[in-house]
């Protein structure tokens, strides 16, 4: 009974939190000092069975706020299913795991890592993933779909490739990212080998015209890089999973006035990151011992992918090492939380 009202306590104070509300002003300070401190609840969407298939985790999360609405896209790993995306609507975040579960039917076969943006060049959404195709060269690669109506989970249409041939100098890519400036779109993605990359086409192309990648951060990082612009501010932020540190999984941040720039360290050392087991404080009873593959709650939803400097919250997925101990990566049971900065 008590972690129950830990649990609805905790959601009940995510729920009075709006997109357009500030946490401390002086939070602000952290993209100077890279000091981060974080607050985190109960786990607010949890893993669960549909007929005929159980479940094993809820992970890779991407959110937009619209029409009064959180929309929610997440990886779910199963037993008969391996790899596909499930999408929940909410008002509130204390809705969230009671929120009817769509499985997206945009393709038969594998794809996950999602992210969700409104292009309005084109008025439409994106919908960006990792995905495979026997019929695609290469059967490996990132992957789109369209919608006009983000709240219709049967809206969307087909994944089609998004590069439709393999770059040069690919040796390995996934957890795909997009986000524009005023003149192109930019491809981020990372390789498990300590390097993220980047590719370019002008607006006038997307989503297709995509250069050849060029490296774009060279460091002691894993996968899942995730970019956004400070709003108010000519500079942007990446995000990047690391391993190792405090906690299994934790996340490091880099600092560039140029997407296409140099990114310059700003939380990227395992004592000193942007969130890890060192600076993240669970109010509700410790859950998770990672941080890991999170999306920023951004002040926007179209493709500049803008985020609050003073209003910092993160979705991530989490697990604690005792739940995870002795399973395959696919058996993991990772679920859902939020990060508050303070």
């Amino acid at each position: 009974m008590k972690t129950a009202v830990r649990l609805v306590a905790s959601l009940c104070l995510l729920a009075t939190v709006s997109p357009a509300q500030s946490a401390d002003s002086d939070s602000d300070d952290v993209w100077q000092t890279g000091e981060f401190k974080w607050r985190t609840g109960a786990p607010f969407v949890l893993p669960t069975n549909r007929p005929g298939d159980a479940s094993y985790s809820i992970k890779d999360p991407s959110v937009v706020f619209h029409g009064g609405k959180w929309h929610l896209f997440c990886t779910v790993r199963a037993k008969h299913h391996s790899h596909c995306v499930v999408y929940l609507s909410f008002k509130d975040w204390a809705e969230a795991d009671h929120a009817e579960r769509h499985w997206l039917t945009m393709h038969d076969g594998y794809y996950c890592a999602p992210q969700v943006f409104y292009f309005t060049p084109h008025r439409k959404w994106y919908f960006i993933c990792q995905a495979a195709d026997d019929s695609w060269e290469p059967k490996y690669q990132p992957a789109f779909a369209t919608s006009e109506d983000i709240s219709n989970p049967k809206g969307w249409s087909r994944l089609k490739p998004l590069i439709g041939h393999k770059p040069k100098g690919v040796n390995g890519w996934l957890d795909f990212w997009v986000i524009c400036d005023e003149t192109k779109a930019h491809l981020f993605y990372t390789s498990l080998n300590g390097r993220m990359w980047r590719c370019e086409t002008p607006l006038k192309d997307f989503p297709h015209g995509w250069s050849d990648p060029v490296l774009a951060l060279r460091g002691d990082v894993f996968e899942a890089s995730h970019t956004y612009r400070l709003k108010g501010r000519s500079q942007y932020v990446t995000v990047i999973e690391a391993q190792n540190g405090h906690g299994w999984r934790y996340f490091k941040a880099y600092l560039a006035d140029r997407l296409d720039g140099e990114w310059k360290p700003l939380a990227d050392t395992s004592d000193k990151s942007l969130a890890s087991m060192r600076n993240v404080e669970q109010t509700a009873g410790r859950w998770t011992d990672s941080i890991s593959h999170g999306e920023f709650l951004r002040a926007g939803h179209d493709e500049k992918l803008e985020l609050d400097p003073a209003n910092l919250r993160i979705v991530f997925q989490g697990v604690t090492d005792a739940a995870r101990r002795g399973k395959k990566y696919g058996e993991v049971p990772w679920r859902l939380g939020l990060l508050e900065g303070h």
